[in-house]
């Protein structure tokens, strides 16, 4: 997805943001956002958001000298997406449809984005777990599960931390030893790592690679060989979160997006309202 003229207030209110998240330095704050207007100014509209963000927090992690400055909000989501599981594993186990209630989890997740709302609370989170349940689904839930059910190797690709608590959810339905989770192999916002893999338990479930990259989505020219091999030779992708479908929605793959849509270009994009939430097949090429 191309960058739109509406995102730019947007890549700059994230920015400072950010910058204010990380730092109570007004010096600091300045110096990155003039760094901010002035690359905004001569940004290529044809790169994806994610791409801009990407220079953006290397540029605020220089400034404030920290290698993760997220950690300690990925850490505290991680523990209460930890404390919600028994209850929501509950809830998969005994739905009717366990596969479309794994689903429905997975994207209620999709809330913690700290890119998007810095100032996220934990009962932002609840209330976005209980609506999740009753809410419409953009998608076919039963094409969904049949191509899961089809597939001799699945690449599930997660989002934040947090996140990938519920995420574990529905990678317990996928066929196991069928599947490879992909995390960022480097910090970039709340985005998960390894280290939120193996927090979340989903290292003892299926393998886990690092991407090879530290963009807040999934660029794959920016990707590891290793990642990429996995990408061209999967049969099913399954893709969480907004910024992996703002890199990959033109991607000649046949992937699977699951989103909560926060963001009105997005809603745009897809063409579905705030705050609904997608299960959405892109079908390239490569789709039989």
């Amino acid at each position: 997805m191309r960058t739109y003229l509406d995102c730019i207030p947007c890549i700059i209110r994230q920015s400072l943001d950010s910058v204010r998240f990380m730092t109570s330095d007004e010096s600091v704050q300045e110096r990155v956002l003039r760094e901010v207007l002035k690359a905004t100014a001569e940004i290529d509209l044809k790169q994806s958001p994610p791409e801009m963000a990407q220079w953006i927090h290397r540029r605020i992690r220089f400034h404030v000298a920290q290698a993760d400055p997220y950690r300690e909000v990925k850490d505290q989501f991680n523990q209460m997406a930890l404390e919600l599981f028994p209850a929501m594993k509950a809830w998969v186990e005994e739905s009717g449809n366990p596969m479309e209630t794994a689903v429905r989890l997975a994207i209620a997740g999709n809330v913690i984005d700290f890119g998007v709302n810095s100032r996220l609370t934990t009962d932002q989170v609840t209330a976005s777990v209980k609506h999740s349940l009753s809410d419409a689904l953009e998608g076919d839930i039963d094409h969904f599960d049949a191509a899961v059910s089809s597939a001799e190797r699945i690449l599930y690709l997660t989002d934040n931390a947090g996140e990938i608590v519920f995420d574990r959810l529905l990678i317990e339905q996928l066929p196991r030893g069928h599947v490879t989770v992909a995390v960022r192999s480097y910090p970039i916002i709340n985005d998960a790592t390894m280290l939120d893999a193996a927090t979340a338990g989903i290292t003892e479930w299926a393998p886990v690679i690092g991407n090879g990259s530290d963009a807040p989505g999934t660029i794959l020219s920016d990707c590891s060989e290793e990642f990429l091999d996995h990408f061209e030779h999967s049969d099913l992708i399954i893709s969480k979160g907004q910024g992996n479908y703002e890199t990959l929605c033109d991607v000649e793959r046949s992937i699977y997006f699951l989103l909560k849509v926060k963001c009105a270009v997005i809603a745009r994009d897809i063409g579905c309202a705030m705050g609904s939430l997608v299960l959405r097949h892109h079908q390239g090429t490569f789709q039989e």
